[in-house]
């Protein structure tokens, strides 16, 4: 028994070791859909994002991948807009982030790790440096109609409760992270360096209120109520009269090929 447990210590150690060896990179056999990072380019007031991601789907697996650059002017930024879409069991989701323009114009960007060809997600992998973590910045018709279409899982959306100026600073910051995350690669963490520490990191650059750490920052699925308890998103009716008026499947498959997609899963003129 005692030989079991020192070659189980053994192991962990050895496997920590690997780990804490690891150099994080931005060039491996990467999965498809995650192959190319965006660029910026800034200009201020304007920014241009290059390899904005615009896939067709026709499966979670099964797409045309399709990129486009786009010019964006800052002062007409008027709306920011926090997604959370569960999945899996405990508490588990994934939450990202969209900024509306005056124009009409919606930029999705999107958190998340950035897998090689054949690997999937997982926590304990997670933790143990094996993934990269990358800004997918994109249409919502790519990064909201792959989780509402075609992996089939819930997605509510909230609009954010701030002023212009504070969407446009969050807005760069994520922007330079991107940029940032292209020259220099980090490690994603399961606890530390995830999609959702991330959008609380940007959003305590700025807020006058911060968010503080919770479990709901760990396990996302209901980090809609903390945004809800802390004022960050509307809060006129009571939450559940909120979340239920702020699942967007039906409107995502109703609207799936209309080219004000945005404008619709929001009941927008």
């Amino acid at each position: 028994m005692k030989l079991l447990v020192l070659l189980g210590v053994l192991v962990v150690l050895a496997v920590l070791g690997v780990a804490l060896l690891s150099r994080p990179s931005n060039t491996r056999d990467w999965s498809p859909d995650q192959a190319e990072l965006a660029s910026v380019e800034e200009h201020l007031p304007f920014v241009t994002i290059r390899n904005m991601r615009n896939f067709s789907y026709r499966s979670e697996t099964d797409y045309s991948a399709a990129y486009y650059d786009k010019t964006l002017d800052l002062r007409r930024l008027d709306s920011a807009w926090f997604f959370v879409e569960p999945f899996g069991k405990g508490g588990a989701a994934h939450t990202f982030v969209s900024f509306g323009f005056d124009d009409g114009d919606f930029v999705a960007i999107s958190v998340e790790i950035r897998k090689e060809k054949g690997e999937s997600f997982s926590a304990l992998k997670g933790v143990l440096r094996r993934y990269e973590i990358m800004y997918v910045i994109g249409d919502e018709r790519d990064v909201v109609k792959l989780r509402t279409n075609y992996r089939n899982d819930p997605v509510y959306l909230y609009r954010v409760r701030s002023t212009p100026e504070r969407l446009r600073k969050t807005f760069l910051s994520m922007l330079r992270r991107a940029e940032a995350l292209r020259v220099e690669p980090e490690f994603y963490n399961t606890l530390t360096n995830t999609c959702t520490t991330n959008l609380v990191r940007h959003v305590n650059e700025i807020s006058p209120r911060r968010v503080p750490f919770s479990p709901a920052v760990v396990l996302p699925a209901s980090s809609d109520r903390l945004a809800y308890d802390l004022g960050l998103i509307e809060t006129d009716r009571s939450f559940e009269e909120t979340k239920n008026g702020a699942l967007i499947n039906d409107s995502a498959r109703r609207f799936a090929d209309d080219p004000e997609f945005s404008k619709k899963i929001r009941g927008l003129p």
